[in-house]
């Protein structure tokens, strides 16, 4: 009961953003500015985030052997696409990460706690490297330009980010440093790969745009969608695109447009994982 209470509010909250942020730009724009995409540069970055999901998946897997769950990366796939539906289209039920915590302790008689703490370093390693690379372009964005001092210190957050990191992955998590060195690059990799679909999409803008200012916020707005107060980032992503552009004197309109059709391809990602959410145990 009290998940159902926490998924309305969530609802509730996501819609009661949206509604604010359309209210606070033109929709007119908006809309002529969505109809005016190039679908190529759309279907790359599907393709990118797509691609993105596989490296995420793989590094997952790593952190699976570490705990002795030897899945096949194809039965592994095919667990994280189930996962990502459940996560986006069920996220009041047992979840995606809760489903399969549920499946592989079952399958492979493995403690629950070790999969949880696999599936929260999953996260961390993702977090990392978002706030990595999020401090490095914003040393070379126009947000600098308003506040100098912020770019050295984004320079100096970035250089502490992987040595903290690494400091809490071997002081909390000792059970998983066989493949630290592989899952910390291909965190990097993720999270590069989702900075590529956040490109085409700029690309098939029908608005030029400053790359570096776009690219910074949709980082930033990672990091704030990962906060569980909306469903799947909505609202949250678009608030920050919102401020974000208004802060640099830029027309939010194409930020919100570019930030819908993000949500777009999450949502029609993760529907790959119906195919699927009825099989995996065949699968794995």
């Amino acid at each position: 009961m009290k998940k159902k209470i926490k998924t309305a509010i969530k609802i509730i909250f996501s819609i009661g953003l949206l509604f604010f942020v359309l209210s606070k730009i033109d929709t007119d724009r908006l809309f002529a500015i969505l109809k005016e995409t190039d679908p190529i540069w759309l279907f790359w970055a599907f393709v990118a985030f797509n691609l993105s999901k596989i490296v995420s998946s793989v590094r997952l897997n790593y952190y699976f052997k570490d705990i002795g769950i030897n899945l096949s990366e194809k039965a592994n796939l095919i667990l994280y696409y189930v996962g990502m539906y459940l996560n986006l289209f069920l996220p009041g039920g047992i979840g995606g990460d809760g489903y399969k915590i549920y499946l592989l302790a079952k399958r492979y008689n493995t403690k629950v706690s070790s999969l949880i703490n696999a599936t929260l370093l999953d996260r961390i390693s993702g977090l990392a490297a978002l706030v990595f690379l999020a401090a490095i372009l914003f040393a070379f964005s126009s947000y600098t330009d308003i506040y100098p001092g912020l770019g050295i210190l984004s320079i100096i957050g970035a250089a502490l980010v992987y040595p903290v990191f690494l400091y809490l992955h071997k002081k909390l998590f000792k059970n998983f440093s066989t493949y630290i060195k592989e899952t910390t690059l291909l965190g990097l990799a993720v999270q590069l790969l989702q900075l590529s679909s956040a490109y085409f999409i700029i690309l098939s803008l029908p608005n030029d745009v400053n790359n570096i200012d776009f690219l910074t916020l949709f980082l930033i707005s990672s990091v704030v969608a990962v906060l569980p107060l909306t469903i799947g980032g909505v609202g949250a992503r678009e608030l920050t695109f919102l401020y974000g552009l208004k802060l640099i004197g830029e027309d939010p309109a194409t930020g919100i447009a570019f930030s819908f059709i993000f949500f777009l391809i999450t949502l029609v990602s993760s529907a790959i994982g119906l195919l699927f959410v009825h099989r995996p145990l065949r699968e794995v």
